[in-house]
């Protein structure tokens, strides 16, 4: 699996994306570590993650990274496979009202992974089948003004 996860991470400009703390640059680095660390490398980064593209508001940063997320969601090797559908949930669930474009670019990010979302609801790991139902319940019933159509 290695090679294959978080393929094409290195052609996004990182650096002139934002996060909660400004520049994005760090981002891979966490993206690295919840792909490759152990239990509880993985899980430190995916805890600055959720604080940095998720948990306070979306940005930038957070649709270029939802992709890489949806990848560690359903790599058997990440530790942290439920936190990070825990993390996609998050994201779905917060805004940027300010920046209404990037906050419904988000949410599209992770409406987009439905069937990936269905296919972990039947996941071996309860943890990660658990996380899976509720971001599925989400997506089902997801509405909120940046993502109603025009």
């Amino acid at each position: 699996m290695v090679g294959t996860v978080l393929k094409g991470m290195s052609r996004v400009r990182w650096h002139d994306l934002t996060h909660v703390y400004g520049s994005a640059g760090d981002v891979p680095g966490r993206l690295s570590r919840v792909a490759f660390g152990d239990a509880r490398t993985s899980a430190s980064a995916l805890s600055d993650l959720g604080l940095w593209l998720g948990e306070l508001a979306v940005f930038d940063a957070t649709v270029e990274t939802v992709p890489f997320l949806w990848d560690l969601a359903v790599t058997d090797s990440v530790n942290s496979r439920s936190g990070v559908v825990v993390l996609l949930h998050a994201i779905l669930e917060h805004g940027n009202p300010p920046q209404i474009e990037v906050q419904r670019a988000a949410h599209r990010a992770v409406l987009n992974g439905r069937s990936t979302a269905d296919m972990l609801a039947c996941d071996e790991d309860a943890a990660v089948r658990a996380a899976a139902a509720n971001l599925v319940t989400a997506i089902g019933s997801h509405v909120c003004e940046s993502c109603r159509p025009a």
